[in-house]
């Protein structure tokens, strides 16, 4: 499990959601630095997932931020995380900026039995089961798909993607989340998280500054974990002043903070596409009892009605 806060007090500081990168130059590391807050109430407007279902997301989508924001991305990264447990699936998108200044636009959405979803079948990472944990990047059209695979190993998300990246890529990562959870006085709840990825980049092999690098990265851990969650999560410490707490030895350079939001990009166009494939005798089995085809976004909610006549191959002939 992330750390799981119960609490968010107000404060001065407003919680803005956002990546802050950074780069410690002297041991060859950089940093991400992502708090979430809006973006994550946004995500659960259109679904009552059960509080274990909705920790795991909003882990997911975090990661999904410090992993998107750290790639020279030109359109989408996906994660997908599949398991034969309770939690069939967790699917998350950061679609990079349209413009300079543009936030990167996160959603995500979970596939669960809502039987066995009770608070016996068990919380975290148990309730995927055995799976497996995917990065999909595709930076668009005429351009053929990355994707990396590892299997579900560790006891969160966030060491999963640890394990995705020192497998896959032979790039040394630490994951650190932490979320909060607050049902307000209008009932509904309220949803804050902060995270923290440090990737040690490629150094020299066989030498004394080699040696010295791995000292290094020891010590990165040990700050990493001494960050707790009010600082993860904010808003009273701002990422800013939580980088150079942990890391001010080290002399962080950071960057120009990266806004995120909620964004989704389906479309009655996009449906239709996706409806290409199929014959007007295919279509015509997809109508309800008032003779339409209809669609909902599984991570916005957004519903779509259409004419079966304008939808499939046959249609655009």
């Amino acid at each position: 499990m992330p750390h799981l806060v119960n609490h968010y007090e107000n404060s001065a500081i407003m919680l803005k959601d956002r990546v802050q990168a950074f780069r410690l130059e002297h041991i060859g590391t950089r940093g991400r630095l992502v708090r979430l807050g809006p973006t994550l109430d946004a995500v659960f407007t259109h679904h009552d997932y059960p509080m274990a279902v909705a920790e795991l997301v909003a882990e997911a989508v975090l990661l999904t931020a410090l992993i998107g924001q750290a790639i020279k991305l030109r359109w989408k990264l996906s994660l997908q995380i599949r398991g034969n447990g309770p939690v069939r699936l967790i699917a998350t998108d950061f679609h990079a900026p349209s413009r300079k200044g543009a936030p990167g636009r996160l959603r995500a959405y979970a596939g669960f039995d809502d039987v066995l979803c009770q608070p016996d079948a068990g919380s975290g990472i148990e309730l995927l089961g055995e799976g497996y944990y995917a990065v999909i990047i595709d930076q668009g059209k005429d351009l053929r798909p990355y994707q990396g695979i590892t299997p579900l190993a560790g006891k969160t998300l966030a060491e999963c993607a640890e394990t995705f990246f020192f497998q896959s890529e032979q790039l040394p990562s630490l994951f650190r989340i932490a979320i909060s959870g607050r049902t307000g006085d209008d009932a509904r709840m309220s949803w804050h998280g902060g995270g923290l990825m440090m990737q040690q980049l490629p150094s020299g092999k066989g030498n004394a500054a080699d040696s010295d690098h791995e000292d290094a990265w020891e010590r990165m851990r040990i700050l990493l974990d001494s960050a707790t969650q009010d600082e993860m999560i904010g808003p009273d410490v701002s990422p800013e002043q939580l980088i150079v707490r942990l890391f001010h030895s080290e002399n962080p350079q950071i960057s120009e903070a990266f806004p995120v939001a909620f964004g989704c990009n389906c479309s009655p166009e996009r449906v239709r596409q996706s409806l290409s494939i199929y014959s007007a005798r295919d279509i015509s089995t997809m109508t309800n009892s008032d003779g339409k085809v209809t669609a909902d976004c599984q991570f916005c909610g957004a519903h779509y009605e259409f004419e079966p006549g304008t939808l499939g191959f046959e249609a655009r002939t």
